[in-house]
């Protein structure tokens, strides 16, 4: 006999604010993405060019993000059970792997200016220009996507790529200041060196959070040797099997398991079921409310290994 709960929720993914955010963001990324390639080319910046190569990713991923945000929205079919929620992550785990190979290519390209004595900037008071418009730019963004950023994974990668690229407007205009006020190139090439710095981190924890629901591992937080000794106190349990939980997308975990229970309860199935919802859904720090028991009464023969539940 297999029970099931299927009231979930998750989050706030379907909130169509989202993709209007993220289009608008888009819109204010793709237009400094321009103006920053222009200014790479006219200054001979590597700080600049990095930062603009960043602001690539940030439109691949800003695109991505978009159309998760509006699949996401769907809903579920038999086709596709879950939706488009899994998209999300998907979206996350792409975007994390561009951002990293950004991050690699400024990391060796400025080590080898660096040993190489830096190479000119052309006109550092145009490199300054272009520095500040990213920035405002990217400050412009970030208070687009501020208050959606702990939504879901999808708004969580979005504006870690906006700050990121914040963070190396903030280097450009360092290093424009600093060429100006002291005619020494390398300050444009350190810059380049931290921008790489501060991205390569943060696109592998979005990797790492990603990849843990795409392997679908158990949610962080819950601890499943905790849970199997909570519902085995169940009343009329006596053993919990197959135990299985992970993350479909933000918000929304399951929990499956195979529950033997006294053979001379059969008539009070409704009733443990009922505790063993209640169960996975408020007793852990990780609330379960998608969750599905296989009730298999004592002496029950698993077709599946032949392994009698004593």
């Amino acid at each position: 006999m297999t029970e099931h709960n299927h009231a979930h929720t998750a989050g706030d993914v379907n909130d169509p604010r989202h993709s209007r955010r993220l289009i608008a963001t888009l819109g204010l990324t793709g237009t400094v993405f321009i103006a920053e390639v222009i200014g790479a080319v006219l200054t001979g910046s590597l700080a600049l060019l990095v930062d603009a190569g960043h602001m690539l990713t940030d439109i691949s991923v800003l695109t991505a993000s978009t159309v998760t945000a509006i699949l996401i929205r769907r809903k579920p079919n038999a086709e596709r059970t879950w939706g488009w929620a899994r998209l999300e992550v998907i979206t996350a785990a792409g975007g994390a792997i561009a951002l990293l190979f950004v991050g690699l290519y400024a990391l060796v390209e400025a080590i080898s200016r660096l040993s190489s004595g830096g190479e000119e900037v052309q006109d550092p008071a145009l490199l300054l220009f272009f520095g500040i418009l990213g920035l405002a730019a990217n400050l412009g963004s970030l208070s687009i996507l501020m208050t959606d950023r702990a939504a879901n994974m999808n708004m969580r990668a979005a504006f870690l790529e906006v700050a990121n690229d914040a963070l190396g407007s903030v280097a450009v205009v360092i290093s424009a200041v600093l060429v100006m006020t002291t005619g020494w190139n390398n300050f444009d090439s350190v810059a380049g060196l931290v921008i790489a710095v501060l991205m390569i981190p943060r696109a592998g924890k979005l990797l790492h959070s990603s990849m843990r629901v795409l392997l679908e591992e158990t949610p962080e937080g819950l601890d499943l040797t905790e849970v199997r000794e909570h519902l085995e106190n169940v009343s009329h349990v006596v053993e919990v099997h197959d135990l299985h939980a992970n993350t479909v997308a933000t918000g929304m975990p399951t929990l499956s398991a195979h529950v033997v229970v006294d053979a001379d309860t059969i008539g009070d199935y409704e009733g443990i079921l009922t505790a063993l919802q209640t169960c996975v859904r408020d007793h852990f720090p990780v609330s379960v409310e998608h969750s599905t028991f296989q009730i298999e009464p004592e002496g029950y023969k698993n077709i599946r290994d032949g392994v009698f539940h004593k």
